[in-house]
């Protein structure tokens, strides 16, 4: 199977052809390797170690590792391993044989086996040698990596440990020759630790620091792209690597916030509506496939915009759309991580809000989970690129999302979703707006039922006010709702895209082909710049999921082998009948509701703008006025 196309998976017969192999290297083997990693001595009674001035880094030893030994060694008055004990060390076995079969997978991908194969009739010689000397390195290096991750994502424990171990004398000659410097390096780094918990702390910071080491030595090796982009998975282990993107072994915390019904969220219909949808959506996902039908067929919502006033309820729909999956999730048995990015994470340290955000973005876009991720007032967290006042680390953050959201490398395996929210959308970065795939205009109750409904909701059920002349909440019945607020959209609400589509109407009449379509389209582009290529794929979009915009049945989300345990083909025939054709209606709504929202952040901008300079002018006459008056004082000076 391919690598950079979906999953890989690792059979247990994959593994047991290294078995031997492995089970020599946990036993007693020599190696060869540099003095440097000795060089230091512990100064008795002070807990450092002494360093000497002559430079021992050119000179080799040969050495005897034996990692049972050094494991046992912890208990030594037992010649039987506790469960820790055999834990650690039958993890580290399994970790070469994951190590070698990765790097077999990785060797056939990129042509290596077959350069093996003729190295093995007859030595390469030229530019063929070089690419196979090459290759064969960087096999090294992505084994050594991948028994690194093994051991971090699979030895038990909570948090960071706390020792400070050292990195291995790394070897990356072939993939068994880095594997064998890695287990003396994890050899070292337990030899004298006094009980089990030291040891599997231990094993667990050499991991870390082995990554660590590993990754700045990464530039160094060429051919690494197939590896970058691989989702590999052992099943029997429960171990996933997916690139160079090492997701720690700690056990997700249970998801602590509160949650809101549908019917608790009054007015925002079309918010709300698409909120549930993108709920059932995410729940189609399947872990095999590692791909969602909606992104197949269309109508997958990775990333959305929410706007409004303040207190008009996007955090009630946060919490609802939150509810509905942890709740989904919890029936089909699969791990759900909720998780918001806000302006606690961004660091004064240089380059640290952007390593925040890209484990916020890796955490949700973990193949392994569901993932839900928002973005609390974005204008805030991530800057406009031209804002001269905004610090280093917004503009970190903006240029991780950028790059998350639609970069060169951004994969959507349709898992997860990201949504961003703020009460001034105009100060968020253009580009990154028009990031998000659909806009939710959030603003709360508006008609007199959406506010009879919300005091009702509120004000609770601890009094005798009679209700008098109302049906409570049967304006949100979200079908009749949507439906009135798409039509509504028929026809432009902002004053400048009102003149556009007016202009449009009394040269062609409305919209009848995709010429039409085409043109007010280009219409729209002359009157607001910022309405690019990226503003119609987003349209595009919405229309699709317009298309794909099926009432999944509640009943297939009550028990799981009715929709979410199925296979993926299954899945995608159960969605497809479904589907319904694209009419000109929802293409013109749709196009209305982007490009209204576009001018409606335009405006905002404007007038923004207009008030500060009005406010500036403001404070130079008044300035202009006091300077006069302290020159006829003789105050002036």
């Amino acid at each position: 199977m391919s690598l950079n196309t979906g999953l890989t998976a690792i059979s247990e017969d994959d593994l047991r052809s290294h078995l031997a192999t492995a089970q020599s290297f946990v036993g007693r083997f020599s190696m060869i390797e540099s003095d440097a990693a000795n060089a230091s001595a512990p100064i008795a009674g002070t807990g450092r170690r002494f360093v000497s001035t002559v430079s021992t880094s050119g000179m080799r030893r040969t050495r005897e590792v034996d990692l049972a030994r050094a494991i046992q060694a912890a208990r030594a008055d037992d010649p039987m391993l506790s469960p820790r004990q055999h834990a650690l060390l039958y993890r580290a076995r399994r970790g070469v044989m994951a190590a070698l079969a990765i790097s077999d997978v990785f060797a056939r991908q990129t042509g290596l086996e077959s350069l093996k194969a003729r190295n093995a009739a007859s030595p390469l010689a030229g530019p063929d040698a070089e690419q196979f000397k090459a290759l064969l390195s960087t096999s090294a290096f992505v084994a050594a990596f991948s028994f690194a991750a093994y051991l971090s994502s699979t030895l038990s424990g909570e948090g960071e440990p706390a020792e400070d171990v050292g990195e291995p004398d790394y070897l990356f000659d072939t993939p068994q020759d880095a594997v064998k410097s890695m287990i003396a390096g994890l050899e070292r780094a337990l030899s004298g630790a006094p009980d089990d918990l030291a040891l599997l702390s231990r094993a667990r910071a050499f991991a870390r620091d082995a990554i660590a080491g590993l990754m700045t030595r990464k530039p160094r090796f060429t051919g690494l792209g197939p590896f970058e982009t691989a989702h590999i998975r052992i099943e029997s282990d429960d171990f996933d690597l997916n690139g160079f993107d090492v997701a720690p072994g700690v056990k997700r915390k249970p998801l602590v916030m509160s949650f809101k019904k549908p019917d608790e969220v009054i007015g925002n219909h079309i918010a709300k509506y698409q909120g549930m949808k993108l709920a059932k959506m995410i729940m189609a996902y399947d872990f095999a496939r590692g791909l969602n039908p909606f992104v197949e067929l269309g109508g997958f919502l990775f990333t959305f915009i929410g706007d409004g006033m303040p207190g008009t309820g996007k955090t009630t729909l946060i919490q609802m759309i939150a509810g509905l999956v942890n709740d989904y999730c919890q029936v089909a048995g699969y791990a759900f991580h909720y998780e918001n990015f806000g302006v606690d994470q961004i660091s004064s340290y240089q380059g640290k809000s952007g390593q925040n955000c890209k484990a916020f973005i890796d955490n949700i876009m973990n193949p392994k989970t569901i993932g839900f991720g928002t973005i609390d007032d974005v204008d805030q967290v991530a800057a406009k690129r031209s804002d001269d006042r905004a610090s280093s680390g917004q503009q970190e953050i903006t240029a991780v999302l950028m790059e998350a959201f639609a970069g060169a490398s951004t994969v959507v395996r349709g898992n997860c979703s990201f949504g961003m929210f703020s009460n001034y959308p105009e100060n968020v970065d253009d580009a990154l707006r028009q990031r998000a795939g659909a806009r939710w205009l959030v603003d709360g109750p508006q008609t007199r039922e959406d506010y009879i409904d919300i005091f009702a909701l509120l004000v609770g059920k601890n009094h005798q006010i009679p209700l008098g002349e109302h049906q409570l909440y049967a304006g949100q019945e979200i079908k009749r709702a949507v439906s009135a607020t798409y039509e509504g959209h028929s026809r432009p609400t902002e004053e400048g895209l009102v003149k556009v589509w007016e202009r449009f109407e009394k040269s062609r009449g409305g919209l009848r082909t995709i010429a039409d379509i085409g043109a007010y389209l280009h219409e729209i582009r002359l009157a607001e710049p910022r309405f690019t290529g990226r503003a119609i794929k987003n349209i595009t979009d919405a229309i699709k999921m317009r298309a794909m915009d099926v009432e999944l049945p509640d009943d297939w989300f009550e028990k799981p082998e009715t929709f979410m345990h199925k296979d993926y083909d299954a899945k995608k025939a159960m969605i497809e009948d479904l589907r319904q054709p694209i009419t000109l209606d929802m293409v013109q709504q749709e196009i209305n509701r982007y490009a209204d929202s576009e001018f409606r952040y335009a405006d905002k901008s404007d007038d923004a703008a207009v008030t500060d300079i009005i406010r500036r002018e403001r404070q130079r006459e008044r300035a202009v006025r006091e300077i006069e008056a302290m020159k006829t004082e003789g105050r002036w000076s």
